[in-house]
Protein backbone atom coordinates (compact mmCIF):
# COMPACT_ATOMS: atom_id res chain seq x y z
CA UNK A 1 0.00 0.00 0.00
CA UNK A 2 1.44 3.37 -0.98
CA UNK A 3 2.07 6.40 1.18
CA UNK A 4 1.32 9.85 -0.24
CA UNK A 5 2.54 13.00 1.51
CA UNK A 6 1.05 16.46 1.00
CA UNK A 7 2.80 19.77 1.62
CA UNK A 8 6.09 18.13 2.51
CA UNK A 9 8.59 20.18 4.49
CA UNK A 10 12.02 19.48 5.90
CA UNK A 11 10.60 18.50 9.30
CA UNK A 12 7.09 17.22 8.57
CA UNK A 13 4.34 16.70 6.03
CA UNK A 14 1.09 18.51 6.68
CA UNK A 15 -0.88 15.43 5.62
CA UNK A 16 0.02 11.80 5.04
CA UNK A 17 -2.32 9.44 3.20
CA UNK A 18 -1.99 5.70 3.70
CA UNK A 19 -4.69 3.63 2.06
CA UNK A 20 -8.02 5.19 2.97
CA UNK A 21 -6.71 7.04 6.03
CA UNK A 22 -5.52 10.65 6.21
CA UNK A 23 -3.25 11.78 9.05
CA UNK A 24 -2.98 15.54 9.59
CA UNK A 25 -0.12 17.18 11.40
CA UNK A 26 -0.79 19.37 14.40
CA UNK A 27 -2.50 22.32 12.73
CA UNK A 28 -1.83 25.73 14.26
CA UNK A 29 -2.83 29.27 13.33
CA UNK A 30 -0.38 31.22 11.20
CA UNK A 31 -2.31 34.40 10.30
CA UNK A 32 -4.04 34.77 13.68
CA UNK A 33 -1.12 33.73 15.91
CA UNK A 34 -1.24 35.84 19.07
CA UNK A 35 -4.92 36.67 18.60
CA UNK A 36 -7.91 35.18 20.43
CA UNK A 37 -8.48 31.45 20.80
CA UNK A 38 -11.68 31.96 18.80
CA UNK A 39 -9.78 33.49 15.85
CA UNK A 40 -7.04 30.86 16.00
CA UNK A 41 -9.58 28.03 16.11
CA UNK A 42 -11.45 29.45 13.11
CA UNK A 43 -8.22 29.59 11.09
CA UNK A 44 -7.19 26.07 12.12
CA UNK A 45 -10.58 24.60 11.19
CA UNK A 46 -10.37 26.28 7.77
CA UNK A 47 -6.89 24.78 7.34
CA UNK A 48 -8.22 21.34 8.26
CA UNK A 49 -11.00 21.75 5.68
CA UNK A 50 -8.42 22.62 2.98
CA UNK A 51 -6.03 19.80 3.86
CA UNK A 52 -8.78 17.20 3.99
CA UNK A 53 -10.19 18.37 0.64
CA UNK A 54 -6.71 18.13 -0.89
CA UNK A 55 -6.44 14.59 0.51
CA UNK A 56 -9.86 13.57 -0.86
CA UNK A 57 -11.75 13.74 2.43
CA UNK A 58 -13.79 16.19 4.51
CA UNK A 59 -14.69 16.99 8.11
CA UNK A 60 -17.57 14.48 8.16
CA UNK A 61 -14.98 11.71 7.78
CA UNK A 62 -12.77 12.74 10.72
CA UNK A 63 -12.32 9.67 12.89
CA UNK A 64 -10.48 11.30 15.76
CA UNK A 65 -9.30 14.74 16.81
CA UNK A 66 -6.91 15.74 19.55
CA UNK A 67 -7.00 19.36 20.62
CA UNK A 68 -4.24 21.00 22.61
CA UNK A 69 -4.88 24.30 24.40
CA UNK A 70 -2.15 26.37 26.01
CA UNK A 71 -4.71 27.33 28.66
CA UNK A 72 -7.58 24.98 29.49
CA UNK A 73 -9.59 28.00 30.67
CA UNK A 74 -10.16 28.75 26.95
CA UNK A 75 -11.96 25.42 26.44
CA UNK A 76 -15.40 27.04 26.12
CA UNK A 77 -14.12 29.65 23.66
CA UNK A 78 -12.53 26.98 21.45
CA UNK A 79 -15.63 24.78 21.72
CA UNK A 80 -17.91 27.56 20.48
CA UNK A 81 -16.05 27.51 17.15
CA UNK A 82 -15.69 23.71 17.07
CA UNK A 83 -19.40 23.20 17.73
CA UNK A 84 -20.36 25.59 14.90
CA UNK A 85 -17.97 23.79 12.52
CA UNK A 86 -18.64 20.07 13.07
CA UNK A 87 -21.55 18.43 11.35
CA UNK A 88 -24.21 17.21 13.77
CA UNK A 89 -24.27 13.42 13.83
CA UNK A 90 -20.81 13.25 12.20
CA UNK A 91 -18.68 14.22 15.20
CA UNK A 92 -15.37 12.40 15.69
CA UNK A 93 -13.90 10.80 18.77
CA UNK A 94 -12.15 13.70 20.49
CA UNK A 95 -9.86 14.54 23.37
CA UNK A 96 -8.77 17.96 24.60
CA UNK A 97 -5.72 18.66 26.75
CA UNK A 98 -3.89 21.59 28.22
CA UNK A 99 -0.32 21.57 26.91
CA UNK A 100 2.71 23.77 26.57
CA UNK A 101 2.71 24.40 22.83
CA UNK A 102 6.06 24.69 21.04
CA UNK A 103 5.41 27.92 19.15
CA UNK A 104 5.12 31.26 20.95
CA UNK A 105 1.71 32.99 20.72
CA UNK A 106 0.03 29.74 19.67
CA UNK A 107 -2.95 28.92 21.87
CA UNK A 108 -4.53 26.02 19.95
CA UNK A 109 -3.27 23.00 18.03
CA UNK A 110 -5.53 20.37 16.47
CA UNK A 111 -4.42 16.94 15.21
CA UNK A 112 -6.85 14.85 13.12
CA UNK A 113 -7.13 11.42 11.55
CA UNK A 114 -9.77 10.99 8.84
CA UNK A 115 -11.09 8.39 6.42
CA UNK A 116 -11.07 9.04 2.69
CA UNK A 117 -14.02 6.91 1.59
Amino acid sequence: MSVNRLRVGSRLSQAVIHGDTVYLTGCIAEQTKGKSVRAQTQEILATIDRLLAEAGSDKTKILSATIYLSNIATYTEMNSEWDAWVTEGETPARATFEAKLPITATSVMIVCVAARN
